[in-house]
């Protein structure tokens, strides 16, 4: 079956957007050359899942081709029917049934880029079952909280950490299926 796998930056007080969905201490870490272990995380997934604010900031910022390379399925969240553009699937309906049917379908994993309303309905149905977690040196003071109230307790196995000459710590974790 295959896996749902979080691949997400925050800041050390947890925030994934500052006000107005601001991304911008995400340059903080910006590195000539440091990927941060995104092309070898990207060559495990042929599924993207994604919320629109995240997806439309993306495609403003960098383009439409950092999501679609032609070599994967594109599903971004949202509420506002749109029509289908290429392997870039508009999705309105219930996320979790998506999300089963995907797990359930033959290919590489899947890969959730956010955002926090995704995030958390995925928690919510404990259907994320890997967390790589990026943490930028800042404190942003708020914004978009990456975890939510609301979604039940689970426990969650350490992997692995690593930190970088920028500061950036990344953390990752599998989900524990029993206490």
């Amino acid at each position: 079956m295959r896996k749902i796998k979080l691949f997400i930056a925050t800041s050390l007080d947890g925030f994934i957007a500052q006000p107005n969905d601001d991304l911008s201490f995400l340059k903080l870490v910006e590195k000539e050359g440091e990927d941060y272990g995104y092309a070898a995380f990207t060559s495990t997934i042929d599924t993207i899942i994604i919320g629109r604010k995240t997806y439309d900031y993306v495609v403003k910022e960098i383009g439409a081709s950092h999501y679609d390379n032609g070599e994967r399925d594109v599903y971004v969240i949202t509420r506002t029917e749109r029509p289908d553009n290429g392997r870039i699937k508009f999705h309105t309906g219930n996320l979790k049934e998506l999300v089963t049917k995907l797990k359930s379908e033959e290919g590489k994993d899947i890969y959730c880029d956010g955002g926090a309303e995704v995030v958390n309905e995925l928690l919510k149905n404990d259907l994320i079952d890997e967390l790589t977690i990026s943490i930028v040196p800042i404190l942003v003071g708020n914004g978009t909280k990456l975890f939510k109230e609301g979604r039940p307790e689970q426990l969650l196995e350490f992997v692995s950490a690593k930190t970088f000459e920028t500061g950036l710590t990344q953390l990752y974790y599998k989900r524990k299926t029993k206490y």
